[in-house]
């Protein structure tokens, strides 16, 4: 039987969770700017009272570790930890932009998928996937990059056959030439499950006090835009 795992997700403006239990899978997608923090337990709670799941039954909660907001992705790293601290199990972090692959992989079953979450100041978050054998690996160290470097970075892959996933994508849609466009554009708690799983089996899950954000950059120069988190 598949594990038990609750997914959470706050690095992006969509605030998102999902549950993996009794092997079935339910979730909740929603998109809020600002009001992660108020939204995200009591929409774990919904989700609980929906599949008649008690916490204690969980065996690790997943969390999106970024790139992303870095508001964002401390707040959905904190729920978690708490979470996780109350029931006494292990985390597992999980790349949102892997999650935007297992996303765009999900509507289109394209295995090579380059994501770019948009992470303002004329830069992008960056990452390409390939899925074998039921597991995703990285074809690039994910980095954070200039939209008109993306092309000269990825111009030793063989990308005849894939597919974008992103926000970094509605900003700078021509990154790339020939690639397939997408309509997914934002990180899915749903779409951790399936990778936290892979991890889990692994014995890839880390303890609580231990959880760590993938920020890409440096966070003073993410702050010097004004009105970002």
């Amino acid at each position: 039987m598949s594990p038990n795992i609750l997914a959470i997700d706050t690095s992006t403006e969509a605030c998102s969770v999902a549950l993996q239990f009794n092997n079935q899978v339910s979730s909740d997608f929603v998109i809020s700017n600002r009001d992660h923090t108020k939204q995200v337990l009591p929409m774990v709670d919904t989700l609980l009272k929906r599949s008649e799941c008690n916490l204690s039954q969980i065996d690790a909660i997943a969390f999106g570790q970024g790139p992303g907001s870095f508001t964002g992705v401390r707040i959905g790293i904190g729920v978690a930890q708490g979470l996780a601290f109350g029931i006494g199990v292990p985390m597992i972090g999980v790349s949102n932009l892997m999650t935007l692959a297992q996303g765009a992989y999900r509507k289109t079953h394209i295995k090579t998928v380059v994501a770019a979450i948009d992470a303002r100041m004329s830069e992008i978050y960056l990452g390409v996937y390939q899925y074998n054998n039921d597991v995703w690996q990285a074809m690039i160290n994910e980095c954070v990059i200039k939209p008109d470097q993306v092309s000269e970075k990825l111009a030793h892959l063989s990308l005849t056959d894939c597919v974008c996933s992103g926000t970094g994508w509605q900003t700078y849609p021509n990154m790339l030439k020939g690639i397939m466009q997408s309509d997914h554009h934002l990180p899915e708690a749903q779409d951790m499950l399936k990778i936290a799983e892979n991890l889990f089996n692994h014995g890839q899950t880390i303890n609580p006090e231990d959880a760590q954000a993938s920020y890409l950059r440096n966070e003073v120069t993410w702050k010097k835009l004004p009105g970002r988190n």
